[in-house]
């Protein structure tokens, strides 16, 4: 096998999409801290973000730039934008991280069906935002981003083996498991892992690395400020892993020549492996478990049982 060409981001110009919170910040800042460039995208940002972005936010010779851009990843318009105003900011994009992600909200869920109580998700849309955001978005920023790539509009050259760009996405532990409670999340991230390995080929022949990261249990608001899912964890039992842990993974997925295309790497609580795509012993220790995540199976089947589960409600 050819050898591979070094690339660090030092220089480089990233979008990262949830980058308002939790591991895409941590990505974001650990980026910044490396001379990256980045457009947070997001609906918003948290107190810690916005103090980045203002922190980076000016024009410095040799400095790195923080632009926060307004981003509903759901609306295919909004994604492309990101490329446009990551054009006209930093002059081109090096590094797509599709990062955004929900963990079925009652919302947004297979067991609280569109036109039912708890769901937002239009009866008559023909969607859920929860494959929205956790699929479709991912795959359609990674074919904007690829595009981009090979047809860079603001002066940059083309992608090549020579002048590599890279795509690292969030999948999960959850892609390698089932779980009763949250069956379109574990649905999202199995067809995550399956997208990224796809798309592996693409960095010996094109320069484009695809790479992937599977995190445990990562102490974020994606589980803090959701009480069903904290109810899943035993404190005595469980540990959690950090964001700060799995930015370094992604890191890693850019600029370690070991991480050829398709490669994930998941990541616990101070552990870090490749997982492999036939025969692996999935996922295991610090970080990984969830020990009461079976407990949540009765409440499934509460609302399962509850009279007419599933029928609309009516006008």
């Amino acid at each position: 096998m050819a050898a591979r060409q070094p690339f660090s981001v030092q220089g480089k110009r990233a979008i990262v999409t949830g980058a308002g919170s939790g591991i895409n910040y941590s990505f974001a800042a650990l980026l910044l801290s490396r001379g990256c460039s980045v457009l947070f995208a997001d609906l918003g940002l948290r107190p810690e973000a916005q103090k980045l972005v203002d922190e980076y936010a000016g024009k410095k010779e040799g400095r790195p730039r923080a632009v926060f851009q307004e981003t509903d990843v759901r609306d295919w318009k909004q994604l492309e934008r990101m490329f446009e105003v990551a054009g006209r900011e930093f002059g081109g994009v090096d590094v797509v991280c599709p990062g955004a992600g929900v963990y079925d909200p009652h919302w947004t869920n297979f067991w609280h069906p569109p036109g039912t109580g708890k769901s937002k998700d239009d009866a008559e849309g023909g969607r859920y935002a929860s494959i929205d955001i956790n699929i479709t978005h991912p795959i359609r920023s990674t074919q904007l981003a690829i595009s981009e790539f090979l047809n860079p509009k603001t002066g940059d050259d083309k992608v090549s083996v020579q002048n590599p760009k890279r795509v690292v996405i969030i999948s999960s532990v959850a892609g390698q498991v089932s779980n009763l409670n949250c069956p379109i999340y574990v649905a999202g991230k199995h067809a995550m892992n399956g997208f990224i390995r796809s798309l592996g080929p693409l960095d010996a022949s094109l320069g484009i690395r695809v790479n992937g990261v599977a995190p445990g249990v990562v102490k974020t608001p994606l589980w803090t400020e959701h009480p069903e899912k904290m109810s899943f964890l035993d404190a005595a039992k469980d540990e959690w892993a950090t964001p700060e842990e799995v930015a370094e993974a992604m890191l890693r997925c850019l600029e370690d020549p070991e991480m050829g295309g398709g490669t994930i790497l998941e990541v616990g609580a101070r552990q870090t492996r490749r997982v492999e795509q036939f025969n692996d012993p999935g996922p295991s220790g610090p970080g990984h478990t969830v020990s009461k995540v079976k407990e949540g199976y009765a409440e499934v089947h509460e609302w399962l049982g509850a009279e007419g589960w599933g029928c609309r409600r009516k006008a």
